[in-house]
């Protein structure tokens, strides 16, 4: 199986948590929502493995400059909508590992994903 690390570049956790994977040795992909795009498809794979709660990022600088209305009544058809248009907003970084995936790093959860 594969390792897919998503994000976008320059991220400060995403730079993180590749500098760990590099260190560590890890063949990954590395996958940029600006650069590559979002693809629908695997957005809903997310979604429904995930929950839009948790892979919509509320607290970043691109989801606050949104208008009022668009942060109300959030629901995943709506958060959906929002990450298709705004692929910034998905929480990062989010690692798919052999089809199991992981949002945010810390470095002793990767050292546990990669040892085992």
């Amino acid at each position: 199986m594969a390792t897919t690390l998503y994000g976008i570049k320059n991220c400060d956790t995403i730079k993180k948590a590749r500098k760990w994977l590099d260190e560590a040795g890890v063949e990954y992909r590395f996958h940029d929502h600006r650069a590559d795009g979002l693809d629908p498809a695997a957005l809903d794979g997310w979604l429904a493995s995930l929950g839009w709660e948790a892979l919509l990022n509320t607290r970043g600088t691109t989801f606050r400059a949104l208008p009022e209305a668009d942060k109300q009544g959030l629901d995943v058809a709506r958060a959906r909508t929002l990450l298709l248009a705004h692929p910034a907003m998905i929480k990062r970084p989010l690692l798919d590992k052999d089809g199991e995936l992981h949002l945010g790093f810390k470095a002793d959860h990767y050292q546990s994903l990669f040892s085992r």
